[in-house]
């Protein structure tokens, strides 16, 4: 069964924040030159280092202010309601969390998350059944990391993606395919971790 970011579980993970700085991702990681926190940095390396010479990681976020969190969680939320009219409060919440995390959870705030996918030698893309930050209505579930339906390369290249990152220690978030984190809430809870290593981040990074 499918975890999702609103479970009462992820919130009770309690927090020991190791104060690692954030850091830019290098070149190497595509023009975006996200921020994270440093000892995600370092497994995202070891990551791509763990690919075929062919491949690399392209991340295409990083951190993600507060106030960008709320708007994206506001935007989706209006979107379900009106696809969903009368939907009580409670469900409305949980369907909002399958795909935008709750703020004080949320690994993006914390600089612990990315979203990434796998790009070839001059930098194409490869396709991997979705765009990044296809909602499950307009994908119909592709972008569920497991989701049925999708062809035969498209999966061993999510597999591929897979069995890197988890090598590296993250862990995805199975409605999203590109999103996969390391030290936050959701991260503890999957892995056993007794706490958190990041909370949120409130300044923005500068530059």
């Amino acid at each position: 069964m499918t975890v999702l970011l609103s479970d009462p579980r992820v919130a009770a993970v309690p927090v020991h924040d190791a104060a690692e700085p954030l850091v830019r991702l290098d070149a190497d990681f595509g023009p975006a030159r996200a921020w994270v926190r440093r000892g995600l940095a370092e497994r995202l390396a070891a990551a791509r280092d763990a690919l075929p010479a062919d491949l690399r990681l392209r991340v295409v976020e990083g951190h993600r202010p507060v106030r960008q969190q709320r708007s994206i969680i506001a935007a989706y939320s209006t979107e379900l309601r009106r696809l969903h009219p009368g939907l009580p409060d409670a469900e409305l919440h949980r369907l909002t969390s399958r795909f935008v995390s709750p703020v004080e959870v949320a690994p993006h705030v914390a600089a612990a998350a990315v979203d990434l996918t796998l790009v070839d030698p001059e930098g194409a893309e490869l396709d991997m059944g979705t765009p990044i930050d296809a909602t499950p209505e307009q994908s119909g579930g592709a972008c569920y990391f497991a989701a049925a339906g999708i062809d035969t390369d498209t999966r061993a290249r999510r597999e591929l993606m897979a069995k890197v990152l988890s090598g590296a220690g993250l862990v995805n978030y199975p409605t999203e395919w590109w999103h996969w984190s390391y030290g936050d809430r959701y991260w503890a809870l999957m892995t056993g971790a007794p706490a958190a290593l990041y909370g949120p981040v409130l300044a923005e990074p500068a530059g």
